[in-house]
């Protein structure tokens, strides 16, 4: 459901609510202020356009999306995509392909996918959420250390320069970091101020700091881009010629999957700290709206930000009305601050993004992974880490699955058993009697009997050194079979019959029949009948002709 209209029926809306919500809103608009535009920066793009992006995504998510209390804008996660992106087509490529990701979020929240996304396994999610905090990290020390532009296309060359130029570091630039830095990690704890958002402390300490003694040397926002102009921005189309959408579907797409996955985290984790419950494919829509329309006023991609919801909840809010509030407060400042926006410096933007490379890398439950995680998992953990930090996030996360996707079908396929019955596993079926039929043979299918399993009837098959008069085959333990799995058992029943072994079915649930009898292998006027519903009466077609039934 619609997070507003889920939010109205609540009776979140009512006076009772205001107070709580609008403390929220602002708060939360303070923290995603300096947050907004070191995103941007570190994004390509200009440090307003990342503050209009948290203005416009911010609101629609708020009331489009399918948690109450998400708070949507840019995100540490996608710095490393739009930074490649702006440097390929420029802001106004990033702009039409965070349009494009749009569109391609509303359809998976349309096509019912919501649920689907989130089950991309943690390997996964953590190898390349850790290998983007440490591109992160050390694209920053540039404008923490104050060194020349690193030159180099590739992690490894960058890294390779920024080491040779850490003995030019800008004494006064490292210092203002450094100071920035630690405000940021520790303002929170001093006496009084374990409600004040320390990036925000960094900041305006560092700005006054550079206000006051003006050093000499130290970038700001002033000399980098001329400052934050006051007001809003003016509606505009991006590029929708077609040749440029058709150069810009893959990052598209890239945007729309991390995008999903990202917002889908933070409604989980909002849902945790709350006590609420998320619509996941109206998420993805409200996302989707957000990005459409972020790029038509300047901004750029956004998604759910899981640390800003955290602060929303923390802080207070019940509803949607607080990050309507978030976005209106970052207008206010736009409105009547932006002038003094322009002294801030870049090195401590900067620290506050060190900050948040090291939340996103999860050092702590990386290690943790690492050293009692089962090996394949391990593996796949640090391939998706290496291949993000040294290749591309794309073919990180495309691997990565992949990878996860046949260890689990490896997994899947050894848990499924094609088991040969003797006399005393069928006792209790049997009777006193306890004797099966001359000449037959009984193996029960335990598991889903899928492409990866069917090795495991044909060994089974393998093993019968001689053959017997009558085999059954029990699927009573079968959830279900795909396309494969009935081909391999059609083809053994067919290898059966050729050496004159009959082959017998019996108990298989109601879908498992279903497709039995659309592929053919269960007739209805079949003679002799080869399934049937129960054990018994298997056992009893398989009798020799005169004996008792």
């Amino acid at each position: 459901m619609i997070a507003a209209v889920e939010a109205a029926r609540a009776g979140l809306f009512r006076r009772a609510h205001w107070v709580p919500n609008l403390v929220a809103g602002v708060i939360v608009g303070i923290v995603a202020l300096p947050l907004a535009m070191a995103f941007a920066i570190a994004s390509g793009a200009k440090p307003e356009q990342g503050i209009y992006t948290s203005i416009v995504a911010g609101i629609a998510v708020s009331l489009f999306g399918g948690s109450r209390l998400q708070i949507a804008g840019p995100t540490g996660a996608f710095i490393v995509i739009l930074a490649g992106v702006t440097a390929q087509y420029g802001v106004g490529g990033l702009m039409t392909a965070t349009m494009m990701a749009g569109l391609i979020l509303i359809a998976l929240g349309a096509a019912q996918l919501g649920s689907v996304i989130r089950f991309i396994p943690d390997p996964v999610i953590t190898g390349f959420t850790a290998g983007i905090g440490v591109i992160i990290w050390v694209g920053q020390w540039k404008d923490f250390f104050g060194l020349p532009a690193s030159g180099g296309t590739h992690f490894h060359e960058k890294l390779w320069h920024l080491l040779q130029t850490l003995p030019q570091l800008h004494t006064a630039t490292t210092a203002l970091a450094v100071l920035s830095l630690l405000l940021v990690i520790y303002a929170p704890k001093l006496p009084g101020m374990a409600r004040v958002p320390g990036p925000m402390v960094a900041m305006i300490v560092a700005t006054v700091l550079q206000s006051l003694f003006r050093f000499d040397g130290v970038a700001t926002i002033a000399s980098a881009f001329g400052g934050i102009p006051r007001g809003l921005p003016a509606f505009a189309l991006p590029d929708l010629g077609i040749g440029h959408i058709l150069t810009l579907v893959p990052a598209a797409f890239t945007i729309a999957m991390l995008g999903a996955i990202e917002s889908l985290l933070s409604a989980v984790v909002a849902d945790g700290m709350a006590g609420t419950r998320h619509d996941s494919n109206q998420e993805l829509i409200g996302q989707g709206i957000a990005n459409l329309l972020a790029p038509l006023f300047g901004g750029f991609a956004a998604t759910g930000a899981i640390a800003r919801t955290a602060t929303n909840i923390r802080n207070g809010a019940t509803g949607p009305l607080a990050g309507v509030v978030h976005g209106l407060t970052l207008v206010l400042i736009l409105l009547l601050l932006a002038p003094l926006a322009a002294r801030i410096p870049l090195c401590a933007l900067a620290a506050i993004l060190f900050v948040v490379a090291w939340n996103m890398s999860e050092a702590k439950h990386f290690v943790r992974m690492a050293r009692t995680a089962p090996a394949a998992d391990v593996a796949i953990l640090l391939i998706t880490f290496a291949l993000t930090v040294f290749t591309d996030l794309v073919m990180a996360v495309n691997i990565g699955v992949v990878l996860a996707m046949l260890q689990f079908l490896r997994r899947m396929a050894s848990s499924v058993e094609v088991l040969r019955l003797d006399e005393g596993q069928l006792r209790g079926e049997l009777g006193a009697a306890a004797a099966l039929p001359p000449d037959v043979i009984v193996y029960s299918i335990e598991g889903p009997f899928f492409f990866g399993a069917v090795e495991s009837l044909e060994r089974a098959l393998q093993q019968t050194h001689t053959d017997p008069r009558c085999i059954v085959i029990r699927l009573r333990r079968v959830p279900f079979m795909d396309i494969t799995g009935i081909q391999a058992l059609e083809e053994a029943m067919h290898n059966l019959d050729r050496r004159k072994v009959r082959t017998v079915l019996c108990e298989a649930n109601a879908r498992v029949l279903r497709k039995l009898v659309r592929a053919g292998l269960v007739k209805r006027d079949e003679q002799p009948i080869r399934y049937f519903r129960d054990f018994d009466a298997a056992l009893a077609a398989c009798a020799p002709a005169g004996a008792p039934a």
